[in-house]
């Protein structure tokens, strides 16, 4: 299984699935491009071409498809991985996310807060990702996503942020997908709330929908014990099938 990390956060963010899941799947977790410890290249990350990276790596570790999930962008560049080569996608998992494009004011947003970060740096995210985190979050988990933040170079977030401003709307691609979809969403997300990750399973036939009760925009992090039962379930399925 292929998981795909948030903004602006790595792939450490997937630690409590790797951890207890681990008997049940192989877990291939990449830090996308710019984020960790993955390079750059010049001009806006797009989830087209990070989508062409995570399939550059199975290709390398000589696996041919996958379960693909992914949390918020993980989830914008899972779907354009689905657009880019549809064979690789055994079953889709997108957790806290939404298959719109954005809106102007949301584009404009975006290339606000590059700026921001690229004249003074990733700390500046900090700030403005206090509502990726629900109500119930603990001290410590919102020390640790800030500390995940401050640790990414700002050239990295600030070509994400570009990025996700450029993608395209998924709902084409999404109409037709046959395989296995588990939409997972926090009780409490404010970027996508649970409206969001309804209007997806509504579109795929037989998707299903979890809601994580007291969590926010990460709840694979601030209800991992919820999350990790709801994908143990989808791919014991799978497994069955």
């Amino acid at each position: 299984m292929v998981l795909l990390h948030a903004f602006p956060l790595s792939g450490e963010m997937f630690f409590p699935q790797w951890t207890a899941l681990a008997k049940q799947a192989r877990f291939i977790v990449p830090d996308l491009r710019g984020f960790g410890g993955s390079g750059l290249d010049e001009g806006p990350s797009e989830m087209g071409t990070m989508a062409d990276d995570v399939l550059a790596l199975l290709d390398k570790l000589g696996v041919g498809s996958a379960v693909v999930g992914g949390v918020s962008l993980g989830g914008y560049v899972a779907m354009a991985l689905l657009r880019n080569d549809p064979s690789r996608v055994q079953a889709l998992v997108l957790a806290d996310t939404q298959m719109s494009a954005d809106e102007p004011q949301a584009r404009a947003n975006r290339e606000t807060f590059a700026q921001d970060i690229l004249a003074h740096g990733s700390a500046a995210q900090v700030p403005r990702s206090a509502n990726l985190l629900g109500p119930n979050a603990s001290a410590a988990l919102r020390a640790q996503v800030a500390e995940w933040i401050s640790a990414n170079p700002p050239e990295g977030l600030a070509a994400a942020l570009r990025g996700m401003a450029l993608r395209p709307d998924s709902r084409d691609i999404l109409a037709r997908f046959a395989g296995p979809l588990l939409v997972v969403v926090g009780e409490h997300d404010v970027p996508t709330p649970p409206a969001k990750a309804r209007e997806i399973a509504e579109l795929v036939p037989g998707a299903e929908l979890v809601e994580i009760a007291g969590a926010g925009h990460l709840s694979n992090l601030e209800q991992p014990e919820a999350f990790n039962a709801a994908l143990s379930r989808f791919l014991g399925r799978l497994s069955e099938g």
